[in-house]
Parts: structure tokens; sequence; C-alpha cells
């Protein structure tokens, strides 16, 4: 076995080899000619029977490097940089050093794997950052407007640039205050990007228009499309998350907890998830909420009201979209649509069953024991009859 540490980056990666003969360190450049010689390499390896095995960090080309070695044959696994400390925050930071950790920790099986999601999930992610970059631009440019209407002393009323009929209405109003030179190039670019964030969306329909996740969780009332996309991107396959906790954990709504013998400290939420995710789930919380006709009844949204008032409306947000997390992992797991059924807490169903089955016990008990009131009645009438009959022979006889 031979074990290899890499220290990737954009230009160049460090190797260090750990074999018999102890660590040898090289370098290979990021480019066609860098990657075929350490392919070369490893060929040599596993020409003399060994197998290689390459440990290295995740960062943004870590999927092409890993393609490469998978496709020779080589196994790659990639690094949690967050659990990998003993790399960020050492105090001999350099790239030799980095990659002799990475192989020796690999050596001993004790580096913390990160597994990189599908190819259309990451698509999914790319597309979905590149809307909200759009969307953040067009927000800058309605502020600059709305400052300008202001400054101006005119009513800027509010959603007016929402439409192209009020954005016509606020320029030709600024025309006349002879601004449009001004708010000209800034009304044509918010129309540019409104089409380039439709393109997107458009795009983002056509990938996910057979995708059962994404059907699913459309089923959620107060789930939208944007929603339903982010949540799918970002989970990428349910399967690999054994529990509801363990989901609710990835996205970072899990709070963090540190034990020491007989101290017990409780934190806020961990935010360690993907952050899209996190967002998304607080967006469905907030669709529920302004389906009040809908969703008022139930006890998921009746818990939050309670806590609103108590704790305030951030932390009830938090928990509740906690709770929205093991609604959406038993529905993915179990591929099934919404139910209300699922918004019942575990704890209380398992008070409902237990109430239940007392009852159960209770009629059962109560029907046996009336059954055995009717067999001592029947039992004492016939004793009765029998007594009577015996009676009446001895008068006879008497007589």
């Amino acid at each position: 076995m031979v074990n290899v540490g890499i220290d990737l980056h954009k230009t160049q990666f460090t190797i260090c080899v750990r074999d018999r003969k102890g660590n040898r360190f090289e370098k290979y450049p990021t480019s066609q000619e860098g990657y075929q010689g350490f392919l070369a390499q490893a060929a040599e390896w596993q020409g003399k029977g060994e197998k290689v095995r390459v440990g290295v960090e995740s960062t943004g080309n870590t999927r092409y490097f890993k393609n490469r070695m998978e496709g020779a044959g080589i196994e790659v696994i990639v690094i949690n940089t967050m659990k990998m400390k003993v790399v960020n925050e050492s105090v001999k930071k350099t790239d030799k050093h980095d990659a002799a950790t990475i192989a020796e920790f690999l050596e001993k099986d004790m580096l913390p794997e990160s597994q990189l999601c599908s190819r259309e999930s990451e698509q999914l992610r790319r597309l979905l950052k590149v809307r909200g970059t759009l969307l953040t631009s067009e927000v800058v440019i309605k502020n600059q407007i709305h400052g300008l209407l202001t400054a101006e002393g005119m009513e800027d009323v509010k959603g007016s640039l929402q439409s192209k009929k009020g954005r016509r209405r606020v320029l030709e109003a600024l025309k006349a205050n002879e601004n449009g030179l001004v708010v000209q190039p800034l009304v044509e670019t918010i129309e540019q990007l409104e089409a380039q964030i439709t393109g997107i969306e458009k795009q983002l329909r056509t990938l996910t228009e057979k995708d059962r996740m994404v059907e699913l969780l459309k089923t959620i009332p107060g789930c939208g499309e944007i929603c339903a996309w982010t949540i799918r991107a970002y989970t990428d396959d349910i399967k690999r998350f054994a529990s509801a906790k363990k989901y609710a954990s990835f996205a970072g709504l899990a709070p963090w907890v540190q034990n020491s013998n007989e101290s017990i400290h409780h934190g806020s939420i961990t935010k360690r998830g993907p952050k899209e995710l996190r967002t998304a789930l607080v967006q469905v919380v907030m669709g529920l909420r302004r389906m009040k006709e809908k969703t008022y009844s139930w006890r998921f949204m009746q818990r939050y009201e309670a806590m609103k008032k108590h704790k305030g409306s951030g932390k009830a947000i938090i928990a509740t979209a906690r709770k929205i997390a093991v609604v959406i992992w038993n529905m993915l797991s179990e591929d099934v649509e919404f139910d209300i059924g699922q918004m019942v807490e575990r704890k209380v169903g398992k008070k409902i069953e237990s109430v239940k089955e007392s009852e159960g016990t209770v009629k059962e008990a109560e029907e046996n024991a009336e059954k055995k009131a009717d067999e001592k009645r029947d039992e004492g009438v016939k004793k009765s009859v029998q007594k009577t009959g015996v009676a009446r022979k001895k008068r006879k006889k008497v007589g």
C-alpha cells in the first residue's frame, strides 16, 4: 500500500509519498503535464503490485483532481477540512508539512472523509448562485433609484420598480426633473437582469422537470420552486443521512453542546452546514406562516406561535425550521408526499399511542369484568333454581 498525501493548490500540488522507505516529497504543476507526470509515477507503483491511495483536501479543483485519479484506478479520499484542525491550525504551515500530515493520517485510516455532491446537484448549485448574484445586483440598482427619488423629494411608492409599467412611470417622472440620463441606464440594466434571471429559472425548471425529490418538496404548503430547487441541490442524496437528526445537523440547525465532567453547556445552532439549505428551510417556515387559514390548526404551527411569545420570533423560526428538516427527511426517505400526519411530533405521537393502548386495555378490562359479572349472575340464577327444585321435591315427599 502506497499512501500519498496531497496539498492541492490552483497552480501546483505537493505530494508526500509514505511507504516502507519513509516520506518522499515531490511537486507537480496543475496542468496536463503535471497530472500525467503524477499518474505515470502512480502507474509504476501499481505495476509493482502496490495499491495507491490518495488523501486530498476539499478545494475548488478537487472534483477535477478526483475524477482524473479515479479514472486511473487510484482511490481518492476527500478530507473534511472542518474536522481536520491539525492541518488548518498547524503552527508549521507549509505545503510539505501539510502533505506529510495528510499522508500520516491516511496511513492510519484516521482522515475525516467528506462526500462530494453529484454532478447534477453541483450544476443546480451553480445556477442558483448565479441567480442569487443577479438578484443582489438588481436590488442594489433599485436602491439607487429609490435614493434618487428620495433626494428629489418625490413620492417613493413601494413596489414601483417591480413592473415595467412602474419603472416607466418612475423614469418619466425623473426625466421631467432632468435626471433621465442618470436613471435610463439603471432601468435598462434592471430589465436585462430580469431577463437573465428568467432564463436561469427556465433552465432550472428543465433540469428538475422529472426530479422526484423536487415533486415531493412542492407538496409542502409554502414551499415554492426556488425553495424546492435549493433543498434538492444541497441535500443531494437523502440516503447518506442515517437519521433525521443528522440531516438537521448537516443543515446547521442543531444546537452545539459541550459536556465535561459535571458541567453541561448548550448554545445556539452550529451553522456548520450550507447556508443556502438553512435559508431555504427558514423560507418554508415563513411560507407556512403566511398560510394561516390552512396551517393555524396544526400543532406544529401552534408550537411556533407559543414559542414566539416567550422566546421571540427568531428562535421560534429556527426551532420550527429544524422540525421541518425532520419532516423533509421522513418524506424523502420514505418517498411519500407531504401529509399532515407527519406534522405530529414523535414524542406527542408516542403519548397518543400509549393513551390509545391504555384506553384499549381499560375497555378490555371493563368488558372482561362485565363478562365475569354476567357469568356470576348466571351461575347464581342456576344455583337458586336448583335449590328451589330440591325444596319442592322434599315438600312433595313429606306431603
